[in-house]
């Protein structure tokens, strides 16, 4: 029997505020690990929509995405997981202050770029890092390169 492969579709919030970017951390297979607040695109949703929950979800404030900042392909070096993730930047909302987190995630916290390169070696993927980087050098695609067909 063949299997069918399929990859993991994410998306991930980039979300910046007085130099400093807001990633959560959560528990993982592999322990505590910094991430952007991010996420499975779940069945019938937009990406944008995807990325606006998940921003909620993990972090208690609301996101809204207004530019594309990158799509990104990476296998896990362990497993047979691949990832493709599409990376939001946008506007911050107002904070739900009391809001409980999703399951697994321990803090939102504000870094600085230097922060996050700092730790990369409790990030939960090279594209933490990346995705930053790629909105540092300027990386902004307008959102109607997305097409949602509903």
């Amino acid at each position: 029997m063949n299997r069918v492969w399929k990859p993991n579709v994410t998306v991930a919030a980039l979300i910046e505020r007085e130099g400093r970017f807001l990633l959560v951390e959560e528990e993982t297979e592999d322990g505590l690990r910094f991430n952007q607040p991010a996420g499975h695109l779940d069945e019938g949703e937009s990406l944008v929509a995807a990325c606006a929950r998940e921003a909620l979800e993990e972090t208690a404030w609301h996101f809204q995405p207004r530019q594309l900042v990158g799509a990104y392909q990476w296998k896990r070096p362990r497993g047979d997981i691949t990832y493709l993730r599409f990376a939001f930047a946008g506007e911050l909302g107002a904070h739900e202050e009391g809001r409980v987190l999703d399951a697994g995630i321990l803090r939102a916290v504000w870094m600085t770029p230097a922060e996050i390169a700092a730790c990369q070696a409790r990030h939960r993927s090279p594209l933490v890092l990346q995705c930053i980087e790629d909105w540092l050098a300027g990386r902004r695609f307008p959102l109607d390169l997305i097409r949602h067909y509903g």
